[in-house]
């Protein structure tokens, strides 16, 4: 843990040129100002007011002001490469004016259940692979290559693009483990070795932002939208986690065919009984259900296997007992990590609590199952629709309670919406198909 004193040492002592306070708004998006160095131990002591009814899902302008707190503990400090200017970006979090943790900041909701796990002796560790396109421009998701995974194109514009990111980021503190081309023409992928989950929730928002600047002095657009090109593998962003206490991973049994603990069985099967609430927040745009469709890599089917790329949930393989961990492969690059963090832990610990039991692993294409196979095997779906979404969310207690009702209901406030604004849009297949037949 570092001092006040200490982050204000760091900063003073690294000779940035501007701080960036940031945030995050309930959708994921990540906000901020900036701020002199000199402002600097005001910040961390005081904290800065700004309007808070500017920001999605915040307050209303009649309640604007709130706080941004800086967190001494996410301070990533970018070179002069990034954007002209040596920057600290200090993640920050959200006070009401009285000084208590505002109800609906995402970062404060996460930290709030991180902090009750670790009363309790535990700690949620996340290594996250985060997938993203590579386009010429933001006026069209337009193809640069015809590459597939793990291809080598070493003086190719975007590769450039992607090592320059990688080197900056592991000079910001963030560990990545390994970066390369995905399946999907024109798709890269970068993954971070596993950390706290508020930590990994911190890196997966300021690397975003860096592979969009480092992609626009290329003169790429880099997407992470889960589904920009029809006909091709959307983005994902696959989750690899453990649970740990006392210096031990919690998930590890070596006599397991699986090597999973009993307590690993439990929360994976509170996850896969679960999914289903949660995925309103995991899948939080009406886009995200354009990539879970079938034969994209995209899971579709509530399942758990080792080495089926087909199912929710995969166990890799590993060397070790601290590696062992499980894969949620459902999530996107649009959602709000702090939420889809909080959400998960909510539905795999409600499955240790119920003693939930796990249902037997699917190897099998479940792509290609018939309808018929999969009812036996008790294999369901996710939902098809942000709508369905919406409805599954509603039905149940659980993500009301993984994030707190305030942001619950103004999620689901936006979220319908957004829902509604889609539904009555015009769109191009419309026009395509109907406009010259009616």
């Amino acid at each position: 843990m570092r001092s006040l004193e200490e982050a204000i040492s760091l900063i003073r002592g690294e000779k940035v040129d501007i701080v960036t306070l940031v945030f995050t708004d309930i959708l994921g998006r990540l906000k901020g100002f900036n701020l002199s160095v000199a402002e600097i131990e005001r910040a961390f002591h005081e904290g800065i007011v700004f309007d808070g009814s500017s920001v999605e899902g915040f307050v209303r302008i009649e309640e604007s002001d709130l706080i941004a707190k800086p967190d001494p503990n996410s301070i990533f400090i970018a070179p002069e490469s990034v954007s002209g200017l040596r920057t600290a970006y200090v993640v920050c979090d959200i006070l009401s004016p009285n000084g208590q943790p505002f109800v609906r900041d995402p970062r404060g909701i996460l930290k709030s259940r991180l902090i009750e796990l670790g009363n309790e002796g535990y700690s949620y560790f996340v290594g996250p692979e985060l997938e993203y396109f590579y386009f010429a421009s933001s006026e069209a998701p337009e193809l640069l290559d015809e590459a597939g995974y793990f291809d080598l194109l070493p003086s190719y514009r975007p590769t450039l693009a992607r090592e320059e990111t990688v080197k900056i980021l592991r000079e910001m503190g963030i560990e990545v483990e390994a970066s390369h081309h995905e399946v999907a023409p024109s798709q890269h992928e970068v993954d971070f070795r596993y950390a706290d989950a508020l930590r990994a929730a911190d890196v997966l928002q300021i690397s975003k932002m860096i592979i969009k600047e480092i992609g626009r002095k290329h003169g790429l657009y880099a997407s992470f939208m889960p589904k920009p090109i029809f006909g091709v593998n959307g983005n994902g962003l696959h989750l690899h986690m453990s649970i740990w206490k006392d210096g031990e991973n919690l998930f590890y049994n070596g006599d397991h065919e699986y090597q999973l603990s009993r307590f690993a069985q439990h929360f994976l099967a509170g996850i896969l009984k679960n999914i289903r609430y949660i995925t309103l927040v995991l899948n939080q745009w009406v886009n995200s259900y354009k990539r879970l469709v079938v034969g994209y890599e995209a899971p579709v089917y509530i399942s758990w296997g080792r080495s089926n790329r087909s199912a929710l949930v995969r166990v890799p393989a590993f060397k070790k007992p601290s590696s062992s961990r499980i894969e949620l492969r459902s999530p996107d690059p649009g959602t709000n990590p702090y939420l889809a963090f909080a959400s998960i832990l909510e539905a795999g610990f409600r499955g240790v609590a119920e003693r939930t039991p796990l249902p037997p692993p699917v190897e099998q294409d479940i792509y290609h199952m018939s309808a018929g196979k999969r009812r036996r095997l008790k294999i369901g779906s996710l939902p098809s629709s942000l709508k369905e979404a919406i409805e599954l969310a509603q039905r149940s207690d659980l993500l009301k309670r993984a994030i707190g009702e305030p942001m619950f209901s103004k999620l689901v406030e936006n979220k319908l919406v957004e829902w509604d604004k889609f539904r009555t849009a015009v769109t191009d297949h419309e026009i395509k198909t109907y406009f010259g037949m009616l």
